[in-house]
């Protein structure tokens, strides 16, 4: 039950009744037609800007209007108060008896309140994480890895149907890097002295165990070899324990991926895929023979002061073409790019989505212009960018890890202060925003922590059912259909307020899904977190506002179900922001 579609469609029905709206019938739109909580609780539960939008091409002002839209819906027995505000909103009180209805709802629906029905909504690929298959994941991924995953969450909770996708960069320069490093660590497994480290190569200590476990599979064999012969050796034993180290870091916050794409598949077969993709651009009459300029300031490594094959991605909105194939004849990096969105294209997405770091900015208009040219427009792109996590202990900065050696590992972070800590607070602003994460901060149990809040609020709930069962040991309590106990019985104001808070849930979610905006649910979990515990504290000054009533099973069982609506929402809230939600803390 959505109570904003609700009454957008009441709204509606009314508009339809006036006569300059059927004087017009066929030609009035009520597309722009919103119903949205007010600014200010004070002037009612809901307002509607009908009045507004319709006005001017009603031939009306929107004062006019607005009352005659009042007249017809005051007579909705679900109303028990409207009026005009400013130069034409309306501004709605609802009935007690509707509360009571939406909170009997909600309880009905348990966890499959706000959640959408499967397959209804279109097939869409997000690929998150994504990072180089050399070494442990930084903390610098561990945003993106959980932005991506609650985006994924968010929209298989309304109904799309969700590919998790991580594609796997192992066809770079930098993984040649990573085999000589890998092949250093053998020889030092093996017993070489292989002193310093050189720069060119990655000094991790997380690399000793993968040479260690060469040392032992091919002994002195690899030694032998010609770099030529042992390299791909190297590189496939490293990529595989990179790819498990990943995956183990990535399975600690709860992140589990669909596909795992190798970029080495664009390059199979002589690069088939990409020439595939290449030719498809070309008949579509995107691609062209020509010389690029000089680029303003750092030169990038793909440019060349010779004609040279290039996608005419300033057609369909970039800010300048780029190359498709080098002059030794190698594909460029965005090359493979292309390919690689068309393979997704070709596997029935509706929509692509990436998750980025904020260095990867300038990407975005080629991206959404490979977009525009593979689909002819039929599939849409979106790109998500993360800015910097910046990490502090009781306000100082932390800089070192003690894996790495030069960076803070995922690893570090999750184990130190809890999943759910770090999953609740990589979401707990927008992506688009600075974070800063602060150690301390994110481990007190007080208001000030968020996730505890919430979580606390959940466990809550649950403890209110431990104290009925042992108040009311004659009643079954879970056998009870609480939400037909709560009509007529749940009056107070403050419960109506948090039954109003939790009515909004499927309008928040459907708003996060739509934007790709995952810190609106942790923020509205967080205002119901406020909105209960709240209540829970007038209890504590009046006996007549708790929850559970010993002279009055009634009526606490009542309470019970918006107790356990509560709780439902919670839940649902949580588990979309992939985070526990307890029955119990200590």
């Amino acid at each position: 039950m959505n109570l904003f579609k609700d009454f957008e469609k009441r709204v509606v029905n009314a508009l339809q009744t006036l006569k300059c709206v059927q004087e017009q019938a066929g030609n009035v739109s009520f597309e722009r037609v919103g119903v949205e909580p007010p600014r200010d609780q004070s002037h009612g539960d809901l307002s509607t800007n009908a009045a507004m939008v319709l006005a001017k091409g009603l031939g009306t002002n929107p004062r006019a209007l607005a009352e005659d839209l009042c007249r017809v819906l005051e007579q909705d027995d679900d109303i028990t108060s409207i009026s005009v505000a400013g130069p034409g909103f309306i501004n709605l009180k609802l009935s007690p008896a509707y509360w009571q209805k939406t909170l009997a709802a909600i309880i009905k629906s348990g966890d499959g309140f706000g959640r959408g029905t499967p397959g209804q909504t279109g097939a869409v690929n997000v690929e998150y994480v994504s990072a180089n298959p050399t070494g442990p994941m930084h903390v610098g991924h561990c945003r993106g890895a959980v932005v991506g995953d609650t985006v994924a969450n968010l929209l298989d909770f309304v109904g799309h149907d969700v590919t998790r996708e991580y594609y796997i960069n192992d066809a770079g320069g930098q993984i040649d890097v990573l085999a000589r490093s890998v092949y250093l660590r053998y020889r030092q497994a093996l017993g070489e002295d292989i002193g310093d480290i050189p720069a060119d190569l990655y000094p991790g200590d997380y690399l000793v165990p993968v040479g260690a476990a060469l040392a032992e599979e091919f002994g002195e064999t690899l030694r032998s070899m010609k770099q030529a012969e042992w390299l791909p050796i190297v590189k496939d034993h490293s990529i595989d324990a990179m790819m498990s180290m990943i995956r183990d870091d990535l399975a600690a916050l709860n992140i589990k991926h669909d596909v795992f794409f190798s970029e080495r598949q664009l390059h199979a077969d002589d690069g088939k895929l990409i020439r595939g993709a290449i030719n498809d651009l070309t008949f579509k009459g995107h691609v062209f023979k020509g010389k690029l300029p000089p680029p303003k300031g750092q030169v990038p490594e793909d440019w060349e002061d010779r004609e040279q094959t290039l996608f005419k991605s300033t057609a369909v909105g970039d800010d300048q073409d780029r190359p498709l194939i080098k002059s030794d004849g190698s594909y460029t990096y965005f090359a493979a790019d292309v390919a690689y969105f068309r393979d997704k294209f070709e596997r029935g997405f509706d929509e692509m989505i990436y998750v980025l770091g904020a260095d990867h900015g300038g990407y975005v208009k080629r991206l959404e212009a490979v977009a525009a040219a593979v689909s002819e427009g039929r599939s849409k792109l979106t790109v998500l960018l993360c800015q910097l996590v910046k990490l502090y202990r009781d306000g100082e900065p932390v800089r070192m890890s003690k894996r790495a050696g030069d960076f803070v590992t995922l690893r570090d972070v999750v184990d130190e202060v809890g999943r759910d800590s770090v999953r609740f607070m990589m979401i707990y602003r927008k992506n688009s925003e600075p974070l800063d994460f602060d150690f301390a901060k994110v481990t007190e149990q007080s208001k000030d922590n968020p996730v505890f809040y919430v979580q606390y609020a959940h466990a809550r709930c649950h403890s209110v059912f431990r104290q009925a069962r042992e108040m009311f040991p004659n009643v079954d309590i879970d056998s009870v259909d609480l939400s037909k106990k709560v009509v007529d019985r749940i009056i107070e104001e403050s419960e109506i307020q948090l039954v109003a808070k939790l009515a909004a849930f499927p309008r928040v979610v459907e708003a996060a899904a739509k934007f790709r905006e995952p810190h609106r649910v942790a923020f509205y979990l967080y205002d119901v977190a406020s909105a209960f515990h709240a209540h829970w504290n007038k209890g504590k000054d009046s006996t007549e506002l708790r929850f559970i009533n010993h002279t009055n099973p009634e009526l606490s069982l009542a309470r019970l179900g918006l107790v356990k609506a509560v709780a439902s929402v919670l839940r649902s809230g949580l588990s979309i922001t992939g985070t526990n939600a307890p029955v119990e803390m200590r």
